[in-house]
C-alpha cells in the first residue's frame, strides 16, 4: 500500500455538522454506560463531564524522580461519528414502523411519533461530527498537559511530532481534529503540520488475504453471533420492544432492535439528548444488547481467531521500532528525533493490537450460551473502545541505562498482562521486549496473512 503525504489545513475538510451543537447534559440515558463502541468517551472518564480538559497527572508515578519521557507513541481512534449507511437505513425501517404501526399514549412514543423527525441521512455515512472534532482536540489537550515535555509547542515546530492516520475521512478529519488542537492551544498560525495517510498500518485489517476471507467474509466465522442473536435473551429483548410499541412480535426484526439501541446511543452522542427511543430499552435490554456486540467484537476482532489479532502484526513491530529508534538515539546521547507519533485509526484497528498485546483476555470464551457466566467479563468494549480510545505507550530513561515502559488506556495506567513486578505500571522496557519476545521475533504479516497457513 502506497504511503500519502496529505498538506492541508482544518479548514480545507468538510465537516458535516447537524444543527444541533453538543451541550453537556446531565439527564443521560440510564443506559448509556452499555453503549460498546457507540458509546462517549465521556462515559469511561466521567471526570471530564465536569471539566473536559481535566487530567491527573498523579497517575504517573515513575519509579524515581530521575525518569524523564523521551518518547509517546498514541493510537487512538476516531472521534464521534455519524452512522454508517447500513445503520441509517435499519433506523429508517423502524422509524417508519413506529410511525405507522406503533399505538400507545405514553409520552415517549408520542413525542417519537409527533416531534421526532428521521434526519440522519446516507451521505452522512460515517462522518465526524462536530462532536468528533472536539474529542480529539480536547484529547490532544489533555496529553499535552499530561506530558508538556513531549507534547509541546516547541517539539510541534521543531518537527519532533509525526501524524499518521488511516484514509477514512473521519480519521483525517480526527488527525486535523487533534493538530488544531494543539495548534489553538499555542495560538500557531504561521505553519502548517503534515501527516501521513498509510492504510498499511492503521487498515491492516483490509490488506490482511486471511482475515478478510476466513473471517471477514465468512458467514460461518460469526456462528456464535448469529446463535446468541436467535437465542432466548434477544428474543426477548425484540418481544419487549414490540410489547412497547403494541406491533405483533413478527414486526420487530433483529435489525431493527440493534437500530432502537443505536438511534439512543447516537442521539445521546451526536446531540447529548436522552432521546425517546431510550425508552424502548431498561437495563436487563441493554447489557443483552452490550454482550451481542462484544460477542461480535471477540469472533471478528478479538479473541475469537488467531488471525484477529495477528493482522496487527505491522502495527505492533512499528510500535516497537519507533520505541527501539527512540532508546538507541537516547543511549548515544543523541536527540530524539521523533519525540511523539500520533497515529489515528478505528475501533478495529485498536482491538486486534490489544488483544495480541493480551489485555482484556477472560478464562473463557465468550459463546452464544454464556451470557449469564460473562456479567464480570473484562473483555467489554464499552470500557475499552468508545470514540476516541487510545492506547498510548510513553518511553522513560530513568538513569543509568534503566529505561521503563508505561502503557495508558483511555488516559489510565494498565499493566502489561504477564509482568507482575513491583513496578507492572511501569515496567523496564527490556521485560517488556522479554516478554513479548516470540512476537517481536515473529509476528511476520505477509506469513500470518497468506492464505492455507499450515497450522502451528
Amino acid at each position: 500500500m502506497l504511503t500519502f503525504l496529505w498538506k492541508f489545513t482544518f479548514s480545507n475538510v468538510l465537516i458535516l455538522s447537524c444543527c444541533h451543537n453538543y451541550v453537556d447534559n446531565s439527564d443521560k440515558p440510564a443506559i448509556a454506560k452499555y453503549f460498546n463502541t457507540k458509546g462517549r468517551y465521556e462515559e469511561v472518564n466521567p471526570y471530564l463531564i465536569e471539566d473536559i480538559l481535566a487530567v491527573n497527572r498523579s497517575i504517573l508515578q515513575p519509579p524515581s524522580a530521575n525518569c524523564q519521557e523521551i518518547h509517546l507513541t498514541a493510537i487512538i481512534r476516531h472521534g464521534t461519528r455519524y452512522p454508517t449507511i447500513k445503520n441509517v437505513k435499519e433506523m429508517q425501517q423502524l422509524y417508519h414502523v413506529v410511525l405507522h404501526n406503533a399505538s400507545g399514549q405514553e409520552r415517549w412514543l408520542r413525542d417519537i411519533q409527533t416531534q421526532w423527525t428521521m434526519w440522519y441521512t446516507e451521505d452522512m455515512d460515517g462522518r465526524l461530527v462536530q462532536k468528533g472534532v472536539n474529542d480529539l482536540k480536547h484529547l490532544a489537550v489533555r496529553l499535552s498537559k499530561l506530558f508538556p515535555s513531549l507534547i509541546s509547542e516547541e517539539k510541534l515546530r521543531g518537527g519532533f511530532i509525526k501524524f499518521i492516520t488511516s484514509s477514512k475521512h473521519r480519521c483525517v478529519n480526527s488527525t486535523l481534529s487533534f493538530k488544531a488542537g494543539l495548534t489553538e492551544l499555542w495560538s500557531i498560525t504561521d505553519m502548517e503540520f503534515d501527516h501521513v495517510v498509510n492504510d498499511a498500518l492503521m487498515r491492516f485489517f483490509d490488506q490482511c488475504t486471511r482475515f478478510v476471507q476466513e473471517v471477514e467474509n465468512n458467514p460461518s466465522a460469526l456462528s456464535e453471533v448469529d446463535k446468541f442473536k436467535q437465542g432466548p435473551e434477544m428474543r426477548r429483548v425484540r418481544e419487549k420492544i414490540a410489547d412497547r410499541l403494541r406491533v405483533p412480535y413478527n414486526t420487530i426484526t433483529q435489525d431493527m432492535t440493534e437500530a432502537a439501541f443505536y438511534l439512543c446511543a447516537y442521539e445521546f452522542a451526536i446531540k447529548a439528548v436522552n432521546s425517546p427511543w431510550c425508552q424502548l430499552f431498561d437495563e436487563d435490554d441493554a447489557k443483552i444488547m452490550e454482550y451481542a456486540s462484544d460477542l461480535t467484537e471477540f469472533w471478528k476482532r478479538g479473541y475469537g481467531y488467531d488471525i484477529n489479532s495477528k493482522s496487527s502484526c505491522n502495527l505492533f513491530h512499528d510500535v516497537f521500532n519507533r520505541l527501539n529508534k527512540a532508546a538507541s538515539e537516547n543511549k548515544s546521547g543523541q536527540q530524539v528525533t521523533e519525540a511523539v507519533t500520533v497515529q489515528v485509526g478505528h475501533a478495529d484497528t485498536l482491538l486486534p493490537l490489544l488483544t495480541l498485546l493480551g489485555f482484556f483476555k477472560d478464562s473463557n470464551a465468550l459463546t452464544s450460551t454464556n451470557y449469564d457466566t460473562q456479567t464480570q467479563r473484562s473483555f467489554r468494549t464499552s470500557h475499552m473502545l468508545p470514540y476516541a480510545a487510545n492506547l498510548v505507550l510513553v518511553l522513560y530513561d530513568c538513569g543509568g541505562g534503566d529505561l521503563r515502559l508505561q502503557p495508558l488506556l483511555n488516559e489510565k495506567p494498565v499493566t502489561f498482562p504477564g509482568l507482575t513486578d513491583q513496578q507492572a505500571s511501569m515496567p523496564l522496557y527490556q521485560d517488556v521486549k522479554d516478554h513479548y519476545r516470540e512476537l517481536l521475533q515473529g509476528c511476520d504479516f505477509k506469513t500470518e496473512c497468506q492464505l492455507f497457513k499450515s497450522p502451528t
